[in-house]
């Protein structure tokens, strides 16, 4: 069984931050997060740091470092995500066998997301934050489109034998035709620009104070559709949803332009999203964190749920896309 982090004890990790130099009192709080291992970490003199690191073999150097000078880029223009601190003008760090970063420690709340007022102030900020983004490409970093997001996701469920043999080919045949009307709908959108994204933009990545919004997590930062940091905002029903993407969209073009057509594209990767997140439990399922969080994952029940949730999906791709 792979154990990723299976040497990352709590001595290894305040040996990693005291090679950068941060002296560790000891005290380590471990926070949310499956993909990496975060912790927060109080210091002798008496601040505090959250250490990220790294699961081993998912990013490159060069695409950690990437992601960073994307957050940096953001942070120098006043754009309010939280940025790894440059340590001996160094954001990335080894440590025997794990990369890890370290960040200030930045408090919040959820924000409210049925307060119009709340979403146009998120809208501001994306707005500035594609702004950027749209300046240059990434070079390092994969890109968000059907084919990885999509075919690479169903490949791998397929190899990795996880859906059971009793209802794989109906599965199989459900994924084909909702993977056929995502391709449709991307291809009706061509050409299109694509910027850089934060990419997993939702309500856990935001933390909200009595001066706004920052963001948090830039880990799943891709190339893609400026809608895909909108549309997992946005909740209810359709006519609140309309409600809130117009409150959205109000602050996001004061600061950059939206190009409309991409509203056709949100159930789309909605449905890209639903099958990416499958794939990526069973890609982690060898980490026992994983077992143990989702129990659920694998089960008959779980993929029945799942067939019936692409069906859905396919019928949505077939319905007028929300207007503002």
């Amino acid at each position: 069984m792979t154990r990723p982090y299976e040497g990352l004890t709590p001595d290894t990790v305040l040996d990693a931050l005291d090679s950068a130099g941060l002296r560790g009192d000891g005290r380590l709080l471990a926070l949310n997060s499956y993909e990496n291992r975060v912790y927060q970490v109080s210091l002798e003199d008496g601040g505090y740091v959250v250490a990220k690191f790294y699961r081993p073999e998912r990013w490159s150097k060069a695409q950690i470092l990437e992601e960073h000078a994307f957050s940096l880029e953001l942070s120098e223009r006043e754009i309010p995500v939280v940025s790894p601190l440059k340590i001996e003008n160094r954001t990335l760090h080894d440590f025997k066998t794990f990369r890890f970063a370290v960040y200030p420690r930045r408090g919040g709340r959820t924000p409210e997301l049925e307060d119009e007022k709340v979403l146009e102030w998120i809208g501001r900020f994306l707005g500035r934050i594609h702004a950027v983004g749209s300046a240059q490409p990434f070079k390092q970093r994969p890109a968000l489109t059907p084919e990885t997001f999509g075919t690479e996701s169903r490949d791998w469920l397929v190899d990795s034998g996880m859906v059971p043999g009793d209802i794989r080919e109906v599965w199989f045949g459900v994924v084909q035709e909702a993977l056929t009307k995502v391709k449709s709908k991307f291809d009706e959108l061509q050409p299109q620009k694509t910027i850089r994204l934060h990419s997993d933009c939702h309500v856990g990545n935001i933390l909200w104070t009595d001066d706004g919004p920052h963001f948090v997590d830039l880990d799943d930062a891709r190339t893609g559709p400026a809608v895909q940091d909108l549309w997992m905002l946005l909740s209810g029903e359709r006519n609140a949803a309309a409600r809130g993407l117009k409150r959205l969209l109000d602050g996001y073009r004061q600061f950059h332009e939206f190009d409309a057509r991409q509203l056709a594209l949100i159930e789309p990767l909605r449905t890209l999203r639903l099958l990416h997140y499958s794939a990526w439990l069973a890609r982690r399922w060898d980490d026992p964190a994983f077992p143990a969080a989702f129990p659920w994952f694998g089960t008959q029940r779980y993929w029945q749920d799942r067939i019936l949730e692409l069906r859905e999906q396919t019928a949505a791709m077939d319905e007028p896309p929300l207007a503002v």
